[in-house]
Protein backbone atom coordinates (compact mmCIF):
# COMPACT_ATOMS: atom_id res chain seq x y z
CA UNK A 1 0.00 0.00 0.00
CA UNK A 2 1.08 3.59 -0.55
CA UNK A 3 -0.24 7.11 -0.19
CA UNK A 4 -2.17 8.51 -3.15
CA UNK A 5 -0.34 10.84 -5.50
CA UNK A 6 -1.80 14.33 -5.69
CA UNK A 7 -3.53 13.56 -9.01
CA UNK A 8 -5.14 10.50 -7.41
CA UNK A 9 -7.09 12.88 -5.19
CA UNK A 10 -8.87 14.66 -8.08
CA UNK A 11 -11.86 12.32 -8.18
CA UNK A 12 -12.26 12.03 -4.38
CA UNK A 13 -12.28 15.84 -4.09
CA UNK A 14 -14.84 16.19 -6.88
CA UNK A 15 -16.96 13.49 -5.23
CA UNK A 16 -16.99 15.24 -1.84
CA UNK A 17 -17.93 18.56 -3.45
CA UNK A 18 -20.41 17.11 -5.95
CA UNK A 19 -23.49 18.35 -4.03
CA UNK A 20 -22.40 21.96 -4.57
CA UNK A 21 -22.08 23.02 -0.94
CA UNK A 22 -19.38 25.41 0.18
CA UNK A 23 -16.86 23.55 2.33
CA UNK A 24 -14.05 24.98 4.51
CA UNK A 25 -10.67 24.00 3.09
CA UNK A 26 -9.57 22.16 6.23
CA UNK A 27 -12.89 20.34 6.39
CA UNK A 28 -12.44 19.17 2.79
CA UNK A 29 -9.11 17.57 3.69
CA UNK A 30 -10.75 15.74 6.58
CA UNK A 31 -13.74 14.56 4.54
CA UNK A 32 -11.59 13.23 1.67
CA UNK A 33 -9.28 11.41 4.06
CA UNK A 34 -12.16 10.02 6.09
CA UNK A 35 -14.05 8.61 3.08
CA UNK A 36 -11.19 7.41 0.91
CA UNK A 37 -8.02 6.94 2.92
CA UNK A 38 -8.94 6.27 6.56
CA UNK A 39 -8.13 2.55 6.22
CA UNK A 40 -4.51 3.19 5.28
CA UNK A 41 -2.04 2.01 7.94
CA UNK A 42 -0.98 4.60 10.54
CA UNK A 43 2.63 4.60 9.33
CA UNK A 44 1.40 5.97 5.98
CA UNK A 45 -1.17 8.38 7.41
CA UNK A 46 1.46 9.85 9.73
CA UNK A 47 4.07 10.47 7.04
CA UNK A 48 5.16 14.10 6.83
CA UNK A 49 6.86 16.38 4.34
CA UNK A 50 10.33 17.74 5.02
CA UNK A 51 8.70 20.81 6.53
CA UNK A 52 6.57 18.75 8.94
CA UNK A 53 3.16 18.91 7.21
CA UNK A 54 1.16 15.69 6.94
CA UNK A 55 1.97 14.28 3.51
CA UNK A 56 -1.56 13.05 2.77
CA UNK A 57 -3.09 16.46 3.56
CA UNK A 58 -0.40 18.12 1.46
CA UNK A 59 -1.29 15.97 -1.55
CA UNK A 60 -5.03 16.52 -1.18
CA UNK A 61 -4.38 20.27 -0.96
CA UNK A 62 -2.32 20.14 -4.16
CA UNK A 63 -5.09 18.18 -5.85
CA UNK A 64 -7.55 20.92 -4.86
CA UNK A 65 -5.17 23.57 -6.14
CA UNK A 66 -4.84 21.96 -9.56
CA UNK A 67 -8.58 21.46 -9.85
CA UNK A 68 -8.99 25.16 -9.14
CA UNK A 69 -6.44 25.98 -11.82
CA UNK A 70 -8.52 23.89 -14.24
CA UNK A 71 -11.73 25.67 -13.27
CA UNK A 72 -13.34 22.57 -11.75
CA UNK A 73 -13.52 24.13 -8.29
CA UNK A 74 -13.26 27.70 -7.04
CA UNK A 75 -12.81 29.58 -3.78
CA UNK A 76 -16.04 31.56 -3.17
CA UNK A 77 -14.49 33.17 -0.10
CA UNK A 78 -11.26 32.98 1.80
CA UNK A 79 -10.61 29.51 3.21
CA UNK A 80 -13.59 27.85 1.46
CA UNK A 81 -13.94 25.72 -1.67
CA UNK A 82 -16.89 24.83 -3.93
CA UNK A 83 -17.34 22.84 -7.12
CA UNK A 84 -18.07 24.79 -10.32
CA UNK A 85 -20.55 23.94 -13.08
CA UNK A 86 -17.57 22.79 -15.12
CA UNK A 87 -16.63 20.46 -12.29
CA UNK A 88 -20.14 19.08 -11.96
CA UNK A 89 -20.30 18.24 -15.67
CA UNK A 90 -16.76 16.86 -15.94
CA UNK A 91 -16.55 13.22 -16.97
CA UNK A 92 -14.34 10.83 -15.05
CA UNK A 93 -11.96 10.34 -17.98
CA UNK A 94 -11.37 14.10 -18.31
CA UNK A 95 -10.18 14.43 -14.73
CA UNK A 96 -7.16 12.15 -15.19
CA UNK A 97 -3.74 13.71 -15.43
CA UNK A 98 -3.20 12.11 -18.85
CA UNK A 99 -6.42 13.37 -20.45
CA UNK A 100 -6.79 16.93 -19.19
CA UNK A 101 -5.86 19.56 -21.76
CA UNK A 102 -3.40 22.38 -21.11
CA UNK A 103 -6.12 24.88 -20.19
CA UNK A 104 -7.29 22.57 -17.42
CA UNK A 105 -4.19 21.05 -15.85
CA UNK A 106 -0.65 22.09 -16.66
CA UNK A 107 0.63 18.54 -16.91
CA UNK A 108 -0.71 17.98 -20.42
CA UNK A 109 2.06 17.16 -22.87
CA UNK A 110 1.76 17.50 -26.66
CA UNK A 111 2.16 14.53 -28.93
CA UNK A 112 5.78 13.45 -29.15
CA UNK A 113 6.76 14.89 -25.77
CA UNK A 114 8.58 12.59 -23.40
CA UNK A 115 6.53 11.13 -20.59
CA UNK A 116 6.67 12.26 -16.97
CA UNK A 117 8.41 9.00 -16.00
CA UNK A 118 11.05 9.55 -18.70
CA UNK A 119 11.60 13.11 -17.48
CA UNK A 120 12.13 11.88 -13.94
CA UNK A 121 14.49 9.12 -15.09
CA UNK A 122 16.57 11.62 -17.09
CA UNK A 123 16.66 14.30 -14.38
CA UNK A 124 19.28 14.83 -11.73
CA UNK A 125 18.14 15.38 -8.13
CA UNK A 126 18.88 19.09 -8.57
CA UNK A 127 16.77 19.13 -11.76
CA UNK A 128 13.87 17.60 -9.83
CA UNK A 129 14.22 20.16 -7.02
CA UNK A 130 14.32 23.05 -9.51
CA UNK A 131 11.35 21.65 -11.45
CA UNK A 132 9.31 21.23 -8.27
CA UNK A 133 10.07 24.76 -7.09
CA UNK A 134 9.17 26.11 -10.52
CA UNK A 135 5.79 24.35 -10.42
CA UNK A 136 5.09 25.77 -6.96
CA UNK A 137 6.05 29.27 -8.11
CA UNK A 138 3.88 29.02 -11.23
CA UNK A 139 0.91 27.90 -9.16
CA UNK A 140 1.33 30.79 -6.71
CA UNK A 141 1.56 33.29 -9.58
CA UNK A 142 -1.64 31.93 -11.15
CA UNK A 143 -3.48 32.25 -7.84
CA UNK A 144 -2.01 35.72 -7.33
CA UNK A 145 -3.28 36.92 -10.72
CA UNK A 146 -6.71 35.44 -10.04
CA UNK A 147 -6.79 37.27 -6.71
CA UNK A 148 -5.80 40.59 -8.30
CA UNK A 149 -8.68 40.29 -10.78
CA UNK A 150 -11.16 40.03 -7.90
CA UNK A 151 -10.02 42.78 -5.53
CA UNK A 152 -11.50 46.27 -5.44
CA UNK A 153 -10.09 48.50 -8.25
CA UNK A 154 -8.91 51.09 -5.73
CA UNK A 155 -7.17 48.37 -3.72
CA UNK A 156 -5.50 47.21 -6.95
CA UNK A 157 -4.15 50.71 -7.54
CA UNK A 158 -2.72 50.69 -4.02
CA UNK A 159 -1.07 47.32 -4.65
CA UNK A 160 0.73 48.74 -7.68
CA UNK A 161 2.03 51.72 -5.73
CA UNK A 162 3.22 49.44 -2.91
CA UNK A 163 5.00 47.23 -5.45
CA UNK A 164 6.82 50.15 -7.05
CA UNK A 165 7.85 51.42 -3.64
CA UNK A 166 9.13 47.92 -2.75
CA UNK A 167 11.13 47.94 -5.99
CA UNK A 168 13.10 50.92 -4.73
CA UNK A 169 11.20 53.92 -6.05
CA UNK A 170 10.55 56.87 -3.77
CA UNK A 171 7.42 58.04 -1.99
CA UNK A 172 4.12 57.83 -3.82
CA UNK A 173 0.99 59.95 -3.92
CA UNK A 174 -2.46 58.52 -4.58
CA UNK A 175 -4.58 60.81 -6.73
CA UNK A 176 -8.18 61.74 -6.02
CA UNK A 177 -10.55 58.88 -6.76
CA UNK A 178 -13.23 61.15 -8.14
CA UNK A 179 -11.24 63.08 -10.73
CA UNK A 180 -7.86 61.54 -11.29
CA UNK A 181 -7.88 62.38 -15.01
CA UNK A 182 -6.59 58.93 -15.93
CA UNK A 183 -3.79 59.06 -13.34
CA UNK A 184 -4.07 56.67 -10.39
CA UNK A 185 -0.86 57.61 -8.64
CA UNK A 186 2.38 59.53 -8.83
CA UNK A 187 5.61 58.01 -7.63
CA UNK A 188 9.05 59.55 -7.30
CA UNK A 189 11.64 57.89 -9.52
CA UNK A 190 14.16 58.15 -6.69
CA UNK A 191 14.16 58.69 -2.94
CA UNK A 192 14.83 62.44 -3.34
CA UNK A 193 11.92 63.00 -5.72
CA UNK A 194 14.00 64.51 -8.50
CA UNK A 195 11.67 63.16 -11.15
CA UNK A 196 8.11 61.87 -11.10
CA UNK A 197 6.48 58.87 -12.76
CA UNK A 198 2.75 58.76 -13.41
CA UNK A 199 0.87 55.51 -12.81
CA UNK A 200 -2.28 54.09 -14.41
CA UNK A 201 -3.70 50.80 -13.12
CA UNK A 202 -6.51 48.92 -14.87
CA UNK A 203 -7.96 45.85 -13.13
CA UNK A 204 -9.51 43.92 -15.99
CA UNK A 205 -10.79 40.35 -15.85
CA UNK A 206 -10.66 39.58 -19.57
CA UNK A 207 -10.74 42.78 -21.63
CA UNK A 208 -7.45 43.99 -23.05
CA UNK A 209 -6.21 47.56 -22.70
CA UNK A 210 -6.87 49.37 -25.98
CA UNK A 211 -5.32 52.31 -27.82
CA UNK A 212 -7.78 54.93 -26.44
CA UNK A 213 -6.76 53.94 -22.88
CA UNK A 214 -3.12 54.66 -23.67
CA UNK A 215 -4.04 57.88 -25.48
CA UNK A 216 -6.06 59.11 -22.50
CA UNK A 217 -3.22 58.22 -20.15
CA UNK A 218 -0.73 60.21 -22.22
CA UNK A 219 -3.14 63.13 -22.39
CA UNK A 220 -3.55 63.17 -18.60
CA UNK A 221 0.18 63.39 -17.95
CA UNK A 222 1.20 66.93 -17.02
CA UNK A 223 4.26 68.79 -18.20
CA UNK A 224 6.33 67.93 -15.13
CA UNK A 225 6.99 64.35 -16.22
CA UNK A 226 7.79 62.41 -19.36
CA UNK A 227 7.51 58.95 -17.83
CA UNK A 228 4.54 56.72 -17.13
CA UNK A 229 3.74 53.13 -16.17
CA UNK A 230 0.50 51.51 -17.30
CA UNK A 231 -0.34 48.32 -15.41
CA UNK A 232 -3.15 45.86 -16.04
CA UNK A 233 -4.19 42.42 -14.86
CA UNK A 234 -4.98 41.43 -18.46
CA UNK A 235 -2.92 42.44 -21.51
CA UNK A 236 -2.51 45.15 -24.16
CA UNK A 237 -3.79 44.86 -27.70
CA UNK A 238 -1.43 45.60 -30.60
CA UNK A 239 -2.71 49.13 -31.20
CA UNK A 240 -2.19 49.98 -27.53
CA UNK A 241 1.40 48.73 -27.72
CA UNK A 242 2.03 50.75 -30.88
CA UNK A 243 0.58 53.90 -29.30
CA UNK A 244 2.79 53.55 -26.22
CA UNK A 245 5.87 52.93 -28.34
CA UNK A 246 5.20 55.92 -30.60
CA UNK A 247 4.54 58.36 -27.74
CA UNK A 248 6.94 61.19 -27.01
CA UNK A 249 6.72 60.11 -23.39
CA UNK A 250 8.41 56.97 -22.08
CA UNK A 251 5.52 54.59 -21.40
CA UNK A 252 6.21 51.21 -19.79
CA UNK A 253 3.46 48.61 -20.20
CA UNK A 254 3.11 45.90 -17.54
CA UNK A 255 0.63 43.11 -18.26
CA UNK A 256 -0.77 40.58 -15.79
CA UNK A 257 1.94 37.98 -16.25
CA UNK A 258 4.73 40.53 -15.82
CA UNK A 259 2.94 42.02 -12.83
CA UNK A 260 2.78 38.78 -10.86
CA UNK A 261 6.41 38.04 -11.75
CA UNK A 262 7.40 41.34 -10.13
CA UNK A 263 5.11 40.84 -7.13
CA UNK A 264 6.57 37.38 -6.54
CA UNK A 265 10.14 38.64 -6.89
CA UNK A 266 9.69 41.57 -4.51
CA UNK A 267 7.45 39.77 -2.00
CA UNK A 268 4.22 41.71 -2.48
CA UNK A 269 1.09 39.68 -1.75
CA UNK A 270 3.07 36.50 -1.09
CA UNK A 271 4.88 35.08 1.91
CA UNK A 272 7.43 32.36 2.59
CA UNK A 273 5.62 29.21 3.68
CA UNK A 274 8.49 26.72 3.92
CA UNK A 275 12.25 26.75 3.52
CA UNK A 276 14.50 23.77 3.03
CA UNK A 277 18.16 23.06 3.67
CA UNK A 278 20.16 21.08 1.13
CA UNK A 279 23.42 19.83 2.62
CA UNK A 280 26.58 18.72 0.81
CA UNK A 281 29.66 16.87 1.94
CA UNK A 282 32.20 19.12 3.68
CA UNK A 283 35.55 17.91 2.34
CA UNK A 284 37.42 20.59 4.30
CA UNK A 285 36.16 19.00 7.50
CA UNK A 286 37.71 15.64 6.65
CA UNK A 287 40.97 17.18 5.46
CA UNK A 288 41.44 18.98 8.74
CA UNK A 289 44.49 17.58 10.56
CA UNK A 290 42.80 18.02 13.93
CA UNK A 291 40.41 15.10 13.35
Amino acid sequence: MELPKFNDTFLPIIDILRDGRIVPGRELLRLVEEKYYSKLPPELLNQTTKSGDRLLENRIAWGKSYLKKGGLVHYPQRGYVQITEKGKSAKVETISIDQLASDVIGFYKPEGAISEKQEIANSSPQDLIDSGIEQIEDNVKIELLQKLKLIDPFAFERVILILLNRMGYGEFIETSKSRDGGIDGIINEDQLGLEKIYIQAKRYTDNKVREPDIRNFIGAMSGDTAKGIFVTTSDFDENAKKKAKAAHHTIVLVNGLRLVELMYKFGVGVQVKNSYEVKALDNDFFENEDI
